[in-house]
């Protein structure tokens, strides 16, 4: 009987010192069991040390040279073993078979008609250059095997399927008429393709700029006010809606709010004067809510309404303003959408290579149609192509190209109507401090001193010439002023 040792007990010592057998114990064990308990497991030992591979030298560290050693032999090393297949290929197995039932999907739906028999495939590749059905069969990827039941079955790998381009029959005609006449580009002739410079910078959306403008288009139609609104209104008159803007524009500055809340805060005055009749001591009510309406619409951090009270010197309280709020969205139907004319001012700004100067000064100009009611009648591109026209003429820039007649959407002819209102109004006197004085400063290069510099020197030279093709009031004789 083999002795119990701690061992066999499943408390193995490491630093126990080995049980010897002597002869006197080996005689009194007897010759069988010694051989079971002693010389067994020895045997074992040897045999598996036997069968096992003897490890490599250290020198020997490189895979591709067991592989090429052991190629004789049939033996492979860690390289070809991960290269061969282990028969758990899930992944592969499930994208064949994907697109094995799309292409029998393909060929079953374009080869039968209600429940009559698929027709026999077509060998199409010479006249359409796409490979047939059999042709894609035979594209065969050894490297793609399929476990199917007990057996490692490669299978035939489809290639994608290729575009089809349109035949010229399926291009629509206008299409085909647009390339003829504007070429490949898509751009007249003389015109340059501004937005091909930003085909990579994420921020301009060059590729979705032409449709953007092409809906302010169609929106200005929309939000357009009635030029002849003034006609119902009582208590109102024309001189008091310029005042009443003018101080918005000192109110606008104090704030440092975006240009384009002031254009919208216009905008919403303009079109609730439309549709409402406003008694005179609530016109400042008006034209203050209305500026706290756009701030909240364009800007990031809108001042605070207890702001706007304190600016119309405590004349309204804060529930009046919040009162006059929600009557002002309700007579616009909550539809503040408006094409704002700094929009049109920036894209033509790009055909002129984005020249501060005249982009300053036709903000100025642009501004003056916020004051001047004679100009609601044209829309925001309109005036805004007619300022840049204007800008240009007082820097003596070059004419009115066909690049900035495609970018602004007017020719120059189209333009002069509004130029010259523009012309008339800076040849008169100053009538709206606040205005003049935010453009006089040194911020905005002195714009309204340089143009109106300019057209008491030269642009007056316009009216006399075109005075009698458009309709103007007479304009007293120079040397009055």
């Amino acid at each position: 009987m083999a002795p119990i040792t701690k061992k066999a007990l499943g408390h193995g010592d490491e630093n126990a010192t080995t049980t010897r057998v002597t002869r006197a114990k080996a005689a009194a064990l007897g010759a069988s069991d010694m051989t079971a308990d002693v010389k067994k497991p020895l045997q074992q030992r040897v045999k598996a040390t036997a069968n096992t591979r003897k490890r490599a030298a250290l020198d020997d560290v490189s895979n591709v040279a067991k592989t090429v050693a052991n190629a004789g032999k049939g033996k492979t090393g860690l390289v070809s073993k991960s290269a061969q297949p282990t028969g758990v290929l899930k992944a592969k197995a499930t994208k064949s078979t994907l697109v094995t039932k799309k292409t029998d999907l393909k060929r079953s739906a374009s080869g039968t008609v209600g429940n009559a028999p698929a027709a026999k495939k077509r060998n199409t590749s010479s006249s359409t250059g796409q490979k047939s059905d059999a042709e894609n069969d035979a594209d065969v990827d050894t490297d793609a095997p399929v476990v199917k039941g007990n057996e490692l079955v490669k299978i035939t790998k489809v290639e994608d399927q290729q575009l089809v381009l349109a035949s010229q029959d399926d291009v629509k005609k206008e299409d085909l008429c647009q390339v003829i006449v504007h070429g490949a580009s898509g751009m007249p002739p003389g015109v340059e393709d501004l937005d091909a410079e930003d085909e990579h910078d994420p921020l301009m959306v060059s590729e979705y700029v032409v449709e953007i403008f092409h809906y302010l288009e169609e929106l200005e139609e929309k939000c357009m006010p009635n030029p002849d609104y003034m006609d119902s209104q009582k208590d109102l008159e024309w001189k008091m809606r310029g005042i009443l803007i003018d101080w918005l524009l000192e109110v606008h500055t104090r704030f440092r709010l975006l240009p384009e809340t002031l254009f919208l805060t216009v905008n919403i005055i303009d079109r609730f004067l439309s549709t409402k009749v406003v008694q005179l001591d609530r016109l400042q009510l008006v034209g203050i809510t209305a500026m706290f309406i756009a701030s909240k619409y364009e800007e990031v951090l809108s001042p605070h309404v207890q702001n706007f009270r304190h600016v119309a010197d405590d004349g309204f309280t804060e529930a009046e303003i919040l009162s006059a709020e929600r009557f002002i969205l309700a007579a616009l139907n909550y539809d503040l959408s408006y094409a704002n004319p700094m929009n049109f001012l920036r894209r033509i700004s790009k055909a002129d290579n984005y020249d501060v100067q005249t982009r300053t000064l036709g903000k100025y100009l642009l501004e003056i149609a916020l004051v001047d009611h004679r100009l609601i009648q044209y829309k925001p591109s309109h005036v805004a192509a007619a300022s840049m026209y204007l800008a240009r003429a007082a820097l003596d820039r070059d004419p009115w190209d066909a690049t900035l007649t495609h970018y602004s959407g007017y020719s120059e002819d189209e333009i002069i109507p509004v130029f010259l209102l523009m012309i008339d109004y800076l040849y008169g006197p100053v009538q709206h401090d606040a205005l003049f004085k935010k453009y006089a400063s040194k911020k905005f290069l002195k714009a309204s001193m340089v143009v109106r510099s300019w057209v008491k020197s030269t642009g007056y030279k316009y009216l006399t010439a075109l005075t009698k093709d458009h309709a103007l009031h007479r304009l007293p004789a120079k040397e009055t002023y």
